[in-house]
């Protein structure tokens, strides 16, 4: 089984969030149930392949970057998380207590070693701050492993 990890970008505005939703899907879709999908379940790109993973019927691990996530989260994603959350089949959780640049690299990091592949919903830019979408991408071609950067053409955050 092919292990797939998710690293992306946040606060996706609607339209883009519904391009990325069906770029991510059109990707898993042959892998099926035959994979495992990891991610942070974060709002935008990690939640969107979060579920598109579970529709495909494959497990799901959630990588839990510090015990103070969750709150760090938008309010109004903490629906979405915990429900992602309870569909995990393991829960990788990080010893940090602040859901900070710190601790969300770690979780990237981690993400990636126990990764076969990495999609990225990435623009091309650099990160935003440290432990962003960009220096994820890094780390996973440092390992060589590959990285397949879905992003919807023309497309802007």
């Amino acid at each position: 089984m092919i292990r797939i990890g998710i690293t992306g970008h946040r606060n996706l505005t609607p339209d883009v969030n519904e391009h990325v939703a069906a770029l991510v899907k059109d990707h898993l879709e042959p892998y099926g149930h035959a994979m495992v999908g990891l991610s942070c379940l974060a709002d935008g790109a990690d939640s969107l392949f979060a579920e598109a993973v579970l529709d495909a019927g494959a497990p799901l691990e959630a990588v839990i970057p510090a015990s103070g996530y969750r709150s760090a989260l938008p309010a109004a994603h903490h629906p979405v998380y915990d429900r992602l959350l309870a569909r995990a089949v393991l829960v990788h959780e990080l010893p940090h207590a602040v859901s900070d640049p710190h601790s969300h690299m770690a979780a990237g990091r981690l993400l990636v070693e126990r990764s076969d592949r990495l999609i990225a919903v990435w623009d091309g830019l650099p990160a935003r701050g440290p432990g962003g979408t960009a220096d994820v991408v890094a780390y996973a071609r440092a390992l060589s492993r590959p990285v397949t950067v879905l992003w919807p053409q023309g497309a802007h955050r």
